[in-house]
Parts: C-alpha cells; structure tokens; sequence
C-alpha cells in the first residue's frame, strides 16, 4: 500500500511537470529578436544584431526591481497605452541595460541607485511610421543601430547576484580572448513569467569593438 501511494504521488508529479513544461513552451514561444553567431566561443558567442526597434523606458534599481517596473511601464504601452489603442505582440528577450557599469574591469557592480533601461523589441512587421504613439510620456520608441555583442547564456532563475556573477565571467571571457568591450552591459530574458526553471533562457550581453 505504502509503494503505491509512492507511485501514485511520483505519476502525479511528472504530469504537472510535464503540464509546466508544455505551458513555458507555449508561453514562450515568440517572436525573438534575430541575430547571427559570428563566432561561437568556449562559454559564450560572438553575435551581429542588426538594426530594430524598441520600445524602453529608464527606471531606478537593480536588475530584479527594474525589470519588474520596467515591464510594467513598456507592457502597458505593447497592451493597448497608446494612442490607437492597439494591442502589440510580445517578443523576446526583454532586455535591461545597466547605465553605470564601467567596463574597464571585469569587477562590475548594480548598486542600489542604477539606472536601468528596459526595452521590449518590437515586431519586425513595425517600422517607426507605423507603430503607435505612447500614451505614456515615459515610454519611447527608438532605432537600436546595427551592433556586435558577446553574449553569455544561463538557465534557472535569475537574481541580481547571478547576473552580476555572469557579467563578470562575460567581461574576464572576452578580455581574455583579445576582445575590447564597450558601450553598457545587459541582461536579457526571454520566458513569460512561472515558466518552469528548467526551460528559461537568460543572457547577459555587453558591445564589443
């Protein structure tokens, strides 16, 4: 009787796992901003973006805070804040840029006072004639010029500790590699909300010359 229960209990929990893991796939399963590998690394990828659009707004705090108050602010804008009231697609990843990290030295910090730049890209089926205006004035929509980045990728959950971590093993990577960083650091994150762990996809990414 007791192995049964064990039984059961164990069926039970790998259907909701599996159940979890179907949502994070459809969850998740956007459009996603294109790049292409230049060149791939031992750890990380040398990666061409061309030029997009983005929705952003500036926001106070560390990655987790300003992430959670900068999708807020933008989400508004993509669900129906603007001034034809049109609902705009999500796309991924949501990207949020530390203003403050000086990239002279692998010893980076996200101190308290940061300002952050969130930005959502917009659907390629977008150009700037085309996309609604903001109802809110701190929303803006800009022309990210065509850039180079190293990219570092992670799963699991993310906390401002673990970015910081990855940002610092990033910059050690490239400068260790003969690559000169410039311009800010980045986190970016391509799940919805509750996808399962196991199936997130995170990244921190910083400009190279």
């Amino acid at each position: 009787m007791r192995l049964t229960n064990m039984i059961y209990v164990i069926v039970v929990i790998m259907v909701l796992a599996l159940l979890w893991s179907v949502w994070g796939f459809f969850g998740s399963n956007v459009e996603q901003a294109n790049y292409s590998v230049v060149k791939k690394m031992h750890g990380y990828e040398i990666r061409e973006y061309p030029a997009h659009i983005v929705a952003q707004t500036r926001v106070q705090g560390p990655y987790g805070e300003s992430m959670n108050n900068g999708f807020r602010i933008v989400a508004g804008y993509i669900f129906g804040k603007n001034k034809t009231k049109e609902t705009i697609a999500m796309t991924t990843p949501v990207v949020a840029k530390s203003e403050t990290i000086a990239m002279t030295t692998p010893v980076l910090s996200t101190a308290e006072g940061d300002s952050q730049l969130i930005s959502f890209g917009m659907p390629r089926s977008y150009t700037l004639e085309t996309l609604p205006i903001p109802d809110d004035s701190r929303v803006k929509i800009i022309t990210i010029p065509a850039k180079k980045y190293g990219a570092m990728r992670f799963s699991w959950y993310r906390s401002d500790a673990r970015i910081k971590r990855m940002q610092e093993k990033l910059i050690s990577a490239l400068t260790n590699d003969g690559f000169i960083a410039e311009g800010d650091i980045a986190y970016a994150g391509y799940n919805a909300p509750f996808t399962p762990p196991w199936m997130t996809r995170n990244e921190v990414l910083v400009e190279i010359k």
